[in-house]
């Protein structure tokens, strides 16, 4: 957050931040109260906020129609995010659609199971054996919600992953959901980064991640716009300068490390980073009780020129792995987010200080113990820590050297050629979005975080959990691998 005092009749606060919102986000809207007013219009436009001090409120939102229905993103051939909404589906439409779902797939897949296996090995021969073409199936990962276990049998050769799993449907704005849970399905296409990011041939990839900040040349030409505003600010003037404030900004840069930008494995970083500044900032509702940066922060609290960001990063001691290192179990919810302080200069150069925010600790802090219960209703959650499973069992195979040993050089599924994942408009840029709100006596504006993974870090012998009453184990060894010519998944 960018902190400054304008030394106005009434204190305002003002609040930026990125504004796009990744492939089909369901965005909640603020909500119209006794005290509060909300007024919401189309996407290619910034957010803006304003409120008073007192009990009685009143908030403006210029980004998407978030009120009702679902909102999503679509990204131009320029790179450039714009949001989208459509309407919620209810009632009848919705049960047709379900019960179409259903009878599109076949029995076996469609029927939920507490776990499902996939050997990967056997998914790679089935689909070169169908001329390199994907059915539904493939796609889906047999319909697992969540990569739960990873086994591997020496005497096969197979590399097995487990999960829950049910049937899937397609929602009106493109997200693969279970038929019954809702949560997202794991997709064949994010494994493949995934499992290319650790491949056999032992290269590695340190740290996968993404980033939405501000330019240094945006950061110094906002330092430049508030010094002319003077010191005689009053609500009048909130509009004047929230509009300053974002065009001074300009777009902000969206960055993409460690996977290709033009895939859905880093649409759903993007997302997912998105919509949690949003919600700190109060520009998106939480879907779950949890306190946001907004409702905390007291700009007295921290210097002038702060920059605080936020970053989710994978809960490291997040897998349970067997003596003999045959079979693992990850455990947990796997997201954290924390949050860095930074000073940000006159020329827009940004510096990290010591020392936390107190509000900026309460929305981490409580981001991160609502996460279970966001990722049950707000779907890009659940998908983010499913990338982070994803990464960790790869990282797991690699320094297991399981590719070796199970004789697996992945020719199709490590190929791009072969199997195409770059398909995706690379997110490049956004608008920033601002909020205003009367609170204390300074400026605030907080901008920048992201998403960094460091798969190596879980799968460290110092941060794998034990192995205790040998479950892992035992599962593992009950698991038969008893399979048709050409069957590649079973329950």
């Amino acid at each position: 957050m960018r902190w400054q005092t304008l030394g106005s009749r009434r204190p305002i606060v003002l609040i930026a931040a990125a504004a796009t919102a990744l492939l089909l986000a369901e965005v909640a809207g603020a909500q119209t109260t006794s005290t509060t007013s909300s007024t919401s219009t189309s996407s290619s436009t910034s957010s803006t906020s304003t409120s008073s001090s007192t009990s009685s409120t009143s908030s403006t939102s210029t980004s998407s129609d978030v009120n009702t229905g679902q909102a999503g993103v679509f990204v131009d051939a320029q790179g450039t995010l714009h949001t989208r909404a459509l309407p919620d589906l209810t009632g009848t439409l919705r049960q047709r659609r379900l019960q179409a779902a259903q009878a599109g797939l076949a029995q076996g897949v469609a029927k939920a199971s507490p776990l499902r296996k996939v050997s990967l090995n056997r998914l790679e021969q089935a689909l070169a054996a169908n001329g390199g073409v994907l059915t539904e199936e493939m796609s889906f990962l047999a319909g697992l919600l969540r990569l739960q276990y990873v086994f591997f049998y020496p005497e096969t050769g197979d590399i097995v992953i487990a999960g829950p799993a049910e049937g899937w449907i397609a929602d009106p704005i493109g997200r693969t959901l279970g038929l019954t849970s809702g949560r997202p399905v794991l997709q064949l296409q994010d494994l493949v980064v995934a499992l290319r990011a650790f491949p056999p041939d032992q290269t590695k990839t340190p740290m996968v991640g993404c980033s939405i900040d501000p330019t240094e040349e945006g950061l110094a030409s906002m330092q430049r716009f508030l010094r002319t505003v003077g010191s005689r600010a009053t609500p009048a003037d909130t509009q004047f300068i929230v509009n300053g404030l974002r065009t001074s900004l300009g777009m902000q840069t969206v960055r993409v490390d460690g996977v290709p930008a033009d895939t859905h494995f880093a649409h759903v970083m993007v997302e997912a980073d998105y919509r949690m500044k949003l919600i700190g900032i109060g520009l998106e509702n939480p879907p779950v009780r949890m306190r946001t940066f907004i409702d905390s922060a007291s700009p007295g609290q921290v210097s002038r020129n702060a920059l605080i960001r936020w970053f989710f990063v994978p809960d490291y001691q997040c897998i349970r792995a067997s003596e003999d290192g045959l079979a693992i179990e990850l455990v947990g919810d796997g997201v954290k987010l924390v949050g860095e302080n930074e000073l940000v200069a006159a020329t827009g150069e940004r510096s990290v200080v010591a020392g936390a925010n107190r509000a900026s600790k309460v929305f981490v802090t409580s981001f991160t113990e609502s996460y279970p219960q966001l990722a049950a209703v707000s779907p890009v959650y659940a998908e983010l820590r499913n990338l982070i499973d994803m990464l960790v069992a790869a990282a797991y195979l690699q320094q297991e050297d399981m590719y070796r040993k199970a004789n697996w050089e992945m020719p199709l599924l490590g190929s791009e050629q072969a199997l195409p994942v770059r398909t995706y408009p690379a997110p490049s840029q956004v608008v920033s979005a601002v909020a205003a709100k009367w609170k204390g006596n300074q400026l605030m504006t907080p901008i920048g975080g992201g998403v960094q993974i460091e798969p190596e870090l879980a799968v460290s012998a110092s941060n794998r959990l034990a192995d205790e009453g040998n479950k892992v184990s035992a599962l593992r060894e009950q698991t038969q691998l008893k399979l048709s010519e050409g069957q590649w998944w079973w329950d």
